[in-house]
C-alpha cells in the first residue's frame, strides 16, 4: 500500500515537471520570434532615470502606424516625453518602455542631446554677453523711460497754471498772487467811493496777509504804511483799532518793517493815539503795535524813552480800571528789561577783559 502511494506521487511530480518544461519552451519560442515590422530599442539608463525600466526592452510598432500620412511626428527634447499611439519620432531618438506606467517614452538620443546642449549653451552665452556700449545704451534708455514716465505721471496728476487761469476766467474767477491782492486792496482803500465798512474789511484782509514777512515788506514798499498811519489818525475808533492791528502784525519779528516804521514816525503816532484814545479796544491794539515795534530793537527803545513813553505808560497804568492793559504794560516792560540784562552783562565782561593788567605794565594784580 505504501509502495503504491509513493509511485503515484512520483508520477504526478513527473507529469507536472513535463508540463512546466513544455510551457517554458512555448513561451521562449514566441519571444524569440521577431517580425519584420518590430522595433528593438536598447537603452542604457543613467542615474535614477531608469528606475523600473529593463534594459534591451523591445518596443513593437505596428505596420499601420508606420504610414507617414497618418503619423504625428513628435519633436523630442532632453526630457522624457510620453509617446502616444499614432505618433512617430525622428531617427536617432531614444525610446523606452516604462514598465511602471506601461507607456512608451521618447527623448533625444545621445548624439542629438550632445548637439542640442552645445547649441543652446552657445545661444545662451551669445544672449547673455553684452558689450559696454550696449549696456550704456540700455541704461540710457531705462533712464529716459523713467523720466518720461515721471513727466507723464506729473502731467496727468497736475494741470498747468495757464490752463487753470483760462478755466477760472471762463467761470469769472481770477487767480491773483499776494502782491496783486495787496495792490488791489490798497487801491480800494484809497478810493473815495469806498465806504467805512469796506475799509474795515480791507484792513482785515491785509492783517491776514502781513503775517508773512515778505508780504509785510512788500506792503511797506507799496506805500501801505502811510495809509495805515493815516488810519491811526482817523476820528473813527474802528478804523484806528483795525489800523493798529495791521501795523502790529506787520512789525512782529520783522526788523525791516520796524526800521521803516521808525523812519516814518510811527512811534510818535502810536504814543499820541495811546495817550488820547478813549476806546479801550483801541488802546489794546495800539499797545500791541508799540510792543511789536520795541521788541529786540534798541534804537526804537531809546526813542520811546526820549519821547516820554514811560510817562504815557504810567498814566495808562493808573487810569486802567479793568486790569487788562496793566498786564500788557508790565509784560512789555519786563521784556525790555530782560533784553537789557544780557547786554549789560556783555558790556561788563568786555570791560573786565579790557581793564585787566597786561604782563610787564607795572600794575599789581
Amino acid at each position: 500500500m505504501k509502495l503504491m502511494s509513493c509511485r503515484s506521487r512520483a508520477a504526478s511530480v513527473s507529469c507536472f515537471t513535463l508540463a512546466f518544461l513544455m510551457l517554458y519552451c512555448h513561451i521562449f519560442s514566441i519571444v524569440g520570434q521577431k517580425s519584420e515590422s518590430a522595433l528593438i530599442v536598447s537603452e542604457h539608463t543613467e542615474g535614477g532615470e531608469g528606475a523600473g525600466v529593463d534594459e534591451d526592452e523591445e518596443v513593437t510598432v505596428d505596420e499601420e502606424e508606420e504610414e507617414e500620412g497618418d503619423l504625428e511626428v513628435v519633436q523630442p527634447t532632453e526630457e522624457w516625453q510620453t509617446l502616444k499611439a499614432g505618433q512617430a519620432v525622428p531617427a536617432g531618438s531614444h525610446v523606452r518602455l516604462n514598465l511602471q506606467t506601461g507607456q512608451r517614452e521618447v527623448r533625444l538620443g545621445e548624439e542629438q542631446l550632445k548637439y542640442w546642449t552645445q547649441k543652446h549653451r552657445e545661444e545662451k552665452e551669445t544672449k547673455s554677453s553684452f558689450s559696454p556700449d550696449e549696456l550704456k545704451q540700455a541704461m540710457k534708455k531705462m533712464k529716459d523711460d523713467l523720466n518720461h514716465d515721471q513727466q507723464d505721471s506729473v502731467s496727468s496728476t497736475f494741470r498747468p497754471l495757464d490752463e487753470l487761469k483760462r478755466e477760472m476766467a471762463q467761470l469769472d474767477l481770477l487767480v491773483e498772487t499776494d502782491v496783486q491782492i495787496m495792490r488791489r486792496l490798497l487801491d480800494q482803500f484809497n478810493s473815495s467811493n469806498t465806504t467805512m465798512q469796506q475799509r474795515l474789511s480791507i484792513l482785515l484782509e491785509l492783517e491776514y496777509l502781513v503775517h508773512q514777512v515778505d508780504n509785510a515788506q512788500t506792503l511797506c514798499s507799496m506805500g501801505g504804511l502811510q495809509f495805515i498811519l493815516e488810519g491811526l489818525n482817523s476820528s473813527d475808533f474802528r478804523l484806528q483799532e483795525s489800523s493798529a492791528h495791521v501795523l502790529g502784525s506787520a512789525l512782529a519779528s520783522n526788523p525791516a518793517v520796524q526800521v521803516k516804521a521808525v523812519e516814518s514816525g510811527a512811534l510818535q503816532t502810536l504814543l499820541t493815539v495811546l495817550a488820547t484814545a478813549q476806546a479801550h479796544s483801541v488802546k489794546k491794539k495800539v499797545l500791541f503795535a508799540v510792543a511789536s515795534l520795541l521788541r529786540h530793537f534798541p534804537y526804537a527803545q531809546r526813542h520811546f524813552l526820549s519821547n516820554g513813553g514811560l510817562q504815557v505808560l504810567s498814566e495808562l497804568f493808573r487810569t486802567d480800571g479793568r486790569g487788562a492793559l496793566r498786564t500788557r504794560i508790565v509784560t512789555m516792560l519786563y521784556d525790555m528789561i530782560s533784553e537789557k540784562v544780557p547786554q549789560r552783562q556783555t558790556v561788563k565782561s568786555r570791560a573786565d577783559l579790557s581793564g585787566r593788567s597786561g604782563p610787564g605794565d607795572g600794575r599789581l594784580p
